[in-house]
């Protein structure tokens, strides 16, 4: 007997750290999961692996270069008719300012302020995991 098995869908996002915050987006009313907050990323192309995607996808997303910094722990969720794995990875802004293409809104958020948001269900861990491992990256 073989069971069904869905191929998750992976999906690159960048916690990009500034100033002792992290950046969080606010998913627009033409996107799925509308209203909610996540880290800005996107769908790994065929062509490209995790990390190529990542930097594309916030030139595209937000008009940032950004550098990675480390990868943190995958997550693998489970959407009505789809299964994604988001792949995150703890950046820095090279160049460039914040120019929302797709979002509705960004924040700036500190330690305390991670779960004021409405977070998008598949993004929670990696907020938990950030909040865990916050004091590793952010030193005063």
């Amino acid at each position: 007997m073989y069971l069904n098995k869905i191929t998750p869908i992976a999906v690159s996002c960048a916690l990009i750290v500034q100033d002792g915050l992290v950046l969080a987006v606010k998913r627009s009313k033409k996107m799925d999961l509308a209203g909610f907050w996540e880290f800005p990323g996107g769908k790994v192309e065929r062509d490209e692996n995790p990390t190529q995607c990542l930097v594309r996808e916030i030139k595209e997303e937000l008009d940032l270069t950004i550098e990675l910094v480390s990868k943190l722990t995958p997550v693998i969720f489970d959407y009505p008719g789809k299964q994604v794995e988001l792949i995150p990875f703890l950046a820095r802004i090279k160049s460039g300012k914040i120019l929302l293409r797709e979002h509705e809104n960004a924040a700036w958020l500190g330690q305390n302020e991670l779960f004021k948001l409405n977070w998008a269900p598949a993004d929670i861990p990696i907020v938990q995991e950030l909040k865990q491992i916050w004091s590793e990256f952010f030193t005063n």
